[in-house]
């Protein structure tokens, strides 16, 4: 069933009102087999990873995803596979496998989204990727009118990458559900830094899933805005890789950066980047840069798409110019 002229404003956590002449909230898959394989697509999860920067005209069609379901496929004394539905919601899903018992994905508590958005970008935090527990993804082909799959291999998972993400906004396929393998007697991983002094201040020496779950709502809370008061979607850039010999050179006149290995490469924080350059905090009318977390762009109320996008494009070029980094948004921009 197509809605025409649809607010967005209830569907972006960046609170962005802009229509779409055509919406389709999708609740069961043979909805799919009726529409057309011809037009572009905007498919539309949780919201919580896009910047809508226009209205959506009538050549395309918004499809929001809202099926549900969880179910168990296979089982034994050390692990369990389960499938989850796209439309579910990420953290209710953390919480669920959480009542379980179930080890896994605990680090990722609080990312807000959908599942089925989970494996785009393969979403990660605190020392884990959801790539580390995915088996499979199906999704439907728009051009074959049928369900396929991919094994988590051939997702081709990098960070937050996978072979999804090569597909532009009207791409041609849909997540439909994901097939996660948790286990029931692994210990938590507790090894990323905020966590093992998280615990160590608390003086917790082997922490439950629960109690990682926990700890990670609690850091993230502290750092992080809540969209539902201020306008926002979780880190809008990526944290950029370098080469070692940049590194090198960067190192040099800033010896207090901080950088991970990634491969034979480094990771730098964008945060750090855009904080250095004195953007942490700042503001510019209704758009502006979250006071706490420099990785963090928000809407303070009544900003545009284009006003955000605007201050995005202008800490791009203020961090190439002082860094020779170029900064990639994580976020969608539509």
């Amino acid at each position: 069933m197509l809605l025409h002229n649809v607010s967005l404003k209830p569907y972006n956590t960046f609170g962005i009102d802009a229509t779409a002449a055509r919406f389709m909230p999708l609740t069961a898959i043979e909805q799919l087999a009726a529409l057309p394989s011809a037009p572009p697509y905007y498919l539309l999860g949780g919201g919580s990873n896009i910047l809508l920067t226009q209205n959506i005209g009538e050549d395309k069609i918004v499809i929001h995803n809202q099926l549900k379901g969880i179910t168990t496929v296979a089982e034994d004394s050390e692990s369990v596979v389960i499938n989850v539905v796209a439309g579910e919601n990420w953290h209710q899903w953390v919480c669920h496998a959480i009542d379980k018992g179930w080890c896994g994905i605990e680090n990722l508590a609080l990312i807000p989204g959908t599942v089925g958005a989970a494996p785009i970008q393969n979403i990660g935090a605190y020392g884990c990727e959801v790539a580390d527990v995915i088996e499979s993804v199906f999704y439907w082909n728009f051009n074959t009118q049928s369900i396929e799959s991919l094994t988590a291999a051939d997702c081709q998972f990098g960070y937050r990458y996978s072979v999804f993400k090569r597909m532009p906004a009207d791409n041609k396929v849909l997540i439909t559900s994901v097939n996660f393998k948790l286990y029931k007697n692994k210990q938590p991983n507790v090894s990323y830094n905020a966590l093992t002094d998280y615990f160590k201040a608390h003086q917790v020496d082997s922490p439950t899933v629960r109690q990682v779950a926990d700890a990670v709502i609690a850091i993230r809370q502290s750092k992080l805005p809540n969209p539902a008061i201020t306008g926002n979607a979780g880190s809008f850039f990526k944290n950029p890789v370098i080469s070692l010999a940049h590194y090198q050179r960067l190192i040099a006149h800033y010896p207090n950066m901080p950088a991970y290995p990634s491969a034979e490469q480094m990771k730098v924080p964008a945060g750090w980047l855009i904080e250095t350059i004195g953007y942490k905090g700042y503001k510019k009318g209704n758009a502006g840069v979250h006071s706490k977390q420099a990785l963090v762009l928000v809407n303070y109320g009544g900003a545009t798409g284009a006003e955000l996008l605007s201050l995005a494009k202008e800490i791009q070029q203020k961090v190439y110019a002082q860094f020779e980094i170029a900064l990639e948004t994580e976020v969608q921009i539509w």
